[in-house]
Parts: C-alpha cells; sequence; structure tokens
C-alpha cells in the first residue's frame, strides 16, 4: 500500500511552504510507503499533492509519484493497483502513447489523456484511491474503487480542503481541527465502526465506494464540489444485469472457478516477493489453493497460532499447506504478545473499531513483512458468498415469514423502519456531504 495526502488552500503561500505542509501530511504516512517519498505543488492554484510510495510494481525511477501525464495536463498521487493495466498498455501504445516504464501510474494517466477520466476509471480493474489534478479544467479529482476497499478521507477546515489515505495526515495540516463527531459517535456505537461517507471528525468524509469527488477553483479562489458515482452494486443487482446467468449448475461451478483462478492471477502481479495469509479456513485456503496452482515455486503462507485450543487454527492451516505444498511460518503468540498490541491500536487505527480480528491480524502481518511485501488473503469472501452466521440467521427468518403475503411482510417491514435515533443524534448522507459544500 502507499500513502497519498494533499490540499487545495485559497490562502497565498510560497512554493516552499506549500511543500513543507504537504511533506509533513505525507510523513505522516510513512509507515503506508517506506520505499520513497515526493510532493508536487503549484502556489498560483493553492494545490498541494504529497505521496509515500511501497514499491511494488516498477520499482525504478519512472514509477516516482507524484507522476505527470506526457502532456502536462494531468498530476496524480495513487495508491493501490490497476491489474489490467498490461492489457491496457499495448492498446494504448496502437493509440500513439508511449511510456518511461511499466508502472500502472503511468498507463492510469495516458488512459485519463485518451478516453477522459469518468470512461478510464471505468475500465480499470483493481483497488485504488487516488487525486488527480487536472491543470486546464483547475479541478481536483478524488476517486476511490468499487468496493472501497483503498480509503481516502477529505474535507473543508477553514477554507482549505483536505485529503489523505489516513485521518492522521489530515491532522498534520496546521488548519485542521480535531473536532468529534457526536453523530458519528452514535453510529460507532451502534454499528461497531464508522461507516461510510461519516468520519469521527466534524466536516471529515470518507470518499464512498465507486464515487468521483470533484472540486473545481475559480480564478478568485473560490470551489465547488460535486460527487459522481461510477459504479454501484445495488444498481447492478436492481437493474437485473447481475442476474442474466441462464446455464447449468456445472456451468456456473465451472465459470466461477474461471473467475476465481483470473482474479488471483491478477492479484499476483508484483516485482517485490509475495505471499499470503492461511488460516485454514475455505476463503484463504481457496486463495492458496488458486496462487499455487499458478506459481512456479512453493507460495509463502504464514499463520498466527494461538496456545488456547479453542482460538487456535494454525493446526487447520498447517494442514492445508502440507496438502498445496507451501512454504509455510507460523507464529504461535500467547496471552503477553497479544496485550501488548493494544496500544499500539490508537495509531494503527484512525477512529474506533470493534472489531476482535485486527490484533491477529496486525500480528499476521509484522510476520509475514519479514519476508515478503504483498500478501493476499480471504477477506472478502464471507461477504460474497454468505459465510457469517448472521446470513445463516436471515435464511432461517425467511423461512419463518417467507409465507406471509407480501402486503403483510411491507407492513411488518414499515414498522421496523419507523423506529428512528432521536433527532439529536442521527445523520444523514446527504446532511453530512451538504456540510462539505465549499
Amino acid at each position: 500500500m502507499c500513502g497519498i495526502a494533499g490540499f487545495i488552500s485559497k490562502k497565498s503561500g510560497e512554493e516552499d511552504e506549500l511543500r513543507i505542509r504537504v511533506r509533513r501530511m505525507s510523513d505522516r504516512l510513512v509507515h503506508r510507503g517506506p520505499d520513497d517519498a515526493g510532493a508536487w505543488v503549484d502556489p498560483k492554484s493553492g494545490v498541494a499533492l504529497g505521496f509515500r510510495r511501497l514499491s511494488i510494481v516498477d520499482l525504478s525511477e519512472a514509477g516516482h509519484q507524484p507522476m505527470i501525464s506526457a502532456c502536462g495536463r494531468y498530476v496524480m498521487v495513487f495508491n493501490g493497483e490497476v491489474y489490467n493495466a498490461p492489457e491496457l498498455r499495448p492498446e494504448l501504445e496502437n493509440l500513439g502513447h508511449r511510456f518511461r516504464g511499466h508502472s500502472d501510474s503511468e498507463v492510469m494517466l495516458a488512459s485519463f489523456v485518451q478516453w477522459g477520466i469518468r470512461a478510464a476509471i471505468e475500465r480499470f480493474v483493481g483497488m485504488f484511491a487516488f487525486a488527480l489534478w487536472d491543470r486546464e479544467e483547475r479541478a481536483l479529482h478524488l476517486v476511490r474503487d468499487r468496493l472501497g476497499i483503498k480509503p481516502l478521507y477529505y474535507g473543508k477546515i477553514r477554507g482549505t480542503l483536505l485529503f489523505g489515505s489516513e485521518l492522521k495526515a489530515l491532522l498534520a495540516h496546521p488548519d485542521f481541527e480535531a473536532v468529534i463527531d457526536r453523530g458519528a459517535l452514535a453510529l460507532q456505537m451502534r454499528y461497531g465502526y464508522i461507516p461510510q461517507p461519516f468520519s469521527i471528525y466534524k466536516d471529515i468524509a470518507k470518499v464512498p465506494p465507486g464515487t468521483i469527488v470533484t472540486v473545481r477553483t475559480g480564478a478568485d479562489g473560490a470551489c465547488s464540489l460535486e460527487l459522481q458515482t461510477y459504479w454501484s452494486a445495488r444498481q447492478i443487482v436492481e437493474s437485473g444485469d447481475a442476474n442474466q446467468f441462464n446455464g447449468s449448475e456445472q456451468d456456473a461451478i465451472d465459470q466461477l472457478d474461471q473467475l476465481l483462478r483470473e482474479s488471483v492471477r491478477l492479484r499476483m502481479n508484483a516485482d517485490v516477493p509475495l505471499g499470503a495469509f492461511l488460516s485454514g479456513g475455505i476463503d484463504s485456503s481457496l486463495v492458496v489453493a488458486l496462487m499455487q496452482a499458478q506459481s512456479k515455486r512453493p507460495v509463502k503462507t504464514f499463520t498466527i497460532g494461538f496456545l488456547e485450543a479453542g482460538h487456535n487454527e494454525a493446526i487447520h492451516a498447517r494442514k492445508v499447506a502440507a496438502h498445496l505444498g507451501t512454504n509455510h511460518t507460523e507464529l504461535y503468540i500467547g496471552p503477553d504478545e497479544a496485550l501488548a498490541v493494544i496500544p499500539k491500536l490508537p495509531s494503527l487505527f484512525d477512529e474506533p473499531f470493534a472489531d476482535s480480528s485486527q490484533i491477529p491480524t496486525y500480528l499476521v502481518s509484522a510476520l509475514a513483512r519479514t519476508q515478503v511485501t504483498v500478501s493476499l488473503s480471504g477477506d472478502g469472501g464471507d461477504e460474497l458468498f454468505g459465510g457469517y452466521n448472521e446470513y445463516l440467521v436471515a435464511r432461517k427468518l425467511w423461512k419463518a415469514v417467507g409465507w406471509t403475503p407480501q402486503r403483510g411482510r411491507s407492513l411488518l417491514s414499515r414498522s421496523v423502519t419507523a423506529v428512528r435515533l432521536p433527532r439529536s443524534r442521527a445523520v444523514t448522507a446527504e446532511t453530512r456531504l451538504g456540510a462539505l459544500r465549499i
């Protein structure tokens, strides 16, 4: 992962001053990008872009960011990876584009020049969060991937538009005011985390998944802000485009196998050591199996084990690793090692986060980092394939009420959704985004 940060300020400032401020912001993200750093500023527009790099693809100077398009129009800082960049590159070369290196960042910039911003984003397959400054239109585009895998925060404080991969980058700007949003705190108590587009701080939001946030600046320094959704899972499902499969059960199995293999193959593209987290469960075991099937050498796998038998999954992971023939590493920890992580959590997470998996996730990540730079995991499998207990409960509930006529179910639904939070605590996406209008 990499770290991006920056701002647009209506206040006049010298180039050196803007550069110092944005470097302070990006340096708060050194843990995301220890390999390289960069900054680009335009004093006339009050724009500053900062970057911290974790080198994964194209380790040369040709992958340095902020990166400027060949035509000079666009300047970008980018966190993530566009997996189909190798397929887009020859298409762009046939259209006359030339490349200095082989980074996906360079392919992205050429895509914006060739097809326009939204059309290019719709072609990208990957996980990403990036800031793109259009020097011609005097517009900053903040973009997040379809599912919101990569984080991106933004907001306006004292006339300055701030953005960054993590809130700690925004905290480093002198205009930032760390005022707790009580409405977001209520959401945290309700859900165990703070859902997008909200954040723990007042006037700061998360860029919603599948969204382009565009900040336009005028010659007088005034700004306007607009949000544009370029992809929505709900719209796809409701439109019926996701339900067009008419094959047999075996056809579905074969197609799913093909999709999973291709998905894993794309994510194995790296110029640095690659590995995988392995818990022994279905999700991570499947990912590792597909990695090993497409690798010429044993995949490096990592597992955290617990001394308490009731919580220990390392035994299952070890059996899977032996079956697949991976290069397996496991680390057993006790209560002391787990407790030692707790004081670090406030610096690891920008917001309150009530997920017990955060401790073993940190430990297995630290273990993997001793040998590899990139690790694949089974995250997202339960959401996509209904693996959580909640889904099983929902199925039982449907069996209990599914026989009820539609009119009766609608009445029951309205009765449940009629319960609201007190007005003083209720906060909506419209309220939050309205407060961020510049």
